[in-house]
């Protein structure tokens, strides 16, 4: 193993949580557009960007986390596999909650009904995050998964 391999390996950690910061960034800003975005219209016109574009990286990054980290931690951690079948039910839950999320911007919902739409895509995200975080970090420092880091974590 070479001096770049074991810095690639132990950068897996980092990624995670530099992505997980900026899907934390996405959603601060959407939640923004829906605050400070005055009339239901233009509130509406920000947040077929913001939405959309959040919507999109946190999508991504979970389907990533699927077909190619999650499976890369069951082979060398099998003893991990309940952790990353509860993680995979909270992506679905999060993807439910991001469909209710698009469906209330495609119909211009209120800003009011907006906001708690994203209160709890917020919520549910921030416990998956610190969870998935708290449980896996420790064998990302480690984890051999030789994919391009967007492949693996999303776009973000």
């Amino acid at each position: 193993m070479t001096e770049h391999d074991t810095t690639r390996l132990v950068a897996w950690s980092a990624e995670l949580r530099a992505v997980h910061a900026r899907i934390r960034d996405a959603l601060r800003v959407t939640r923004e557009a829906v605050r400070d975005g005055g009339e239901v219209q233009q509130a509406g016109r920000d947040l077929l960007v913001y939405c959309h574009g959040f919507c999109a990286a946190l999508d991504a990054h979970h389907r990533g986390e699927d077909r190619a980290l999650f499976p890369a931690i069951e082979k060398e951690h099998p003893h991990l596999a309940p952790v990353l079948r509860s993680l995979e039910r909270d992506h679905g839950m999060i993807a439910h909650l991001l469909g209710g999320l698009r469906e209330a911007v495609d119909a211009a919902a209120p800003p009011a009904e907006l906001g708690r739409h994203l209160e709890g895509v917020a919520a549910i995200m921030e416990n998956h995050f610190r969870y998935e975080e708290r449980r896996l970090l420790a064998v990302l420092e480690d984890l051999d998964l030789r994919e391009a880091v967007p492949d693996v974590l999303g776009p973000l």
